[in-house]
């Protein structure tokens, strides 16, 4: 098995307003597969189809081999799930929230819980409803590790935690992956974060997948070009350019995708130039690929 998680041809609806048109997704077995986009752009909406809590209209989805909806609670029993927004029980204690999700799981590792309650400093009598939103997060992130699955779906888990409690969190996450080699499928809005331990990323905009690629790829492939005496319509070159602007005299700005440096060699050409290749980070080149995704300008 050699993807975790495969869509073909998923298209899914939600009233007149959104829609998911023809999404082909894969995530490698053992990658941390960062699922970047706006508000609004699919990421819950596309977790929730890949888990069988929602129904597609058409496509097909493998999550571990097995198919959704046919195989979900199967897969379910594989899956330790972190929505964006607690859905427990509020009057349960932390104990009570721990053993009654213990009972759906024969995974289930009490001493990896206990190991992880000290770790959280969570207090067992403390009820679900008064813990703080760190409490909480960590919590969460308690329950879906302890029960040992093969894979992680993170909806924004650590969206609104201080720094203190996040680095927590994603210590204990990474922690686990590094021991049982788990594959992580993690949305995040915090773009920098996501640059530190993700080594797959997918850019994902009004329904649509923008990009699928291997992190260092995402970064190292994505650049602003300064050049200077560049044909109107450039010749088919070895990258994508995503975007041209001028600037002072004859130069351009020139954004351009799947850059690598032996291409500089494209503008050894007669009055043409290359004067700087500007590094861009991830924050900056998913800006920009959204910005030319939705207003192309190249």
């Amino acid at each position: 098995m050699t993807n975790a998680i495969e869509i073909h041809n998923l298209r899914y609806r939600a009233g007149k307003a959104f829609e998911i048109r023809d999404l082909e997704l894969h995530v490698p077995h053992g990658a941390i597969y960062g699922f970047l986009g706006p508000n609004g752009s699919g990421k819950t909406t596309t977790m929730r189809l890949m888990l069988g809590l929602l129904r597609p209209l058409a496509g097909r989805i493998t999550v571990l081999g097995d198919e959704i909806p046919r195989d979900v609670a199967h897969i379910l029993g594989r899956v330790g799930f972190v929505p964006e927004q607690p859905h427990l029980d509020p009057i349960l204690t932390v104990r009570e929230t721990l053993a009654f999700h213990a009972a759906f799981y024969s995974t289930w590792d009490w001493s990896w819980a206990e190991r992880l309650l000290r770790q959280f400093d969570l207090q067992d009598r403390q009820p679900f409803g008064r813990l703080s939103k760190g409490q909480k997060g960590k919590l969460m992130m308690l329950l879906a590790l302890a029960q040992r699955p093969e894979l992680l779906v993170l909806d924004e888990p650590t969206d609104g935690l201080d720094p203190v409690v996040r680095r927590e969190v994603l210590s204990a996450l990474l922690d686990y992956v590094s021991q049982r080699q788990a594959t992580v499928f993690i949305s995040s809005h915090l773009v920098h974060e996501l640059e530190r331990f993700c080594d797959w990323v997918g850019v994902m905009d009004d329904g649509r997948l923008i990009t699928e690629v291997p992190m260092e790829r995402f970064k190292n492939g994505i650049k602003r070009l300064r050049v200077s005496g560049a044909p109107r319509t450039p010749a088919d070159g070895p990258f994508v350019v995503l975007a041209r602007e001028p600037t002072n005299g004859s130069g351009e700005t020139w954004l351009v995708r799947d850059w690598e440096p032996r291409m500089a060699s494209y503008f050894d050409g007669p009055g043409v130039s290359l004067h700087e290749v500007i590094d861009l980070d991830l924050e900056d080149g998913f800006v920009e690929l959204l910005r030319t995704f939705r207003g192309p300008r190249a």
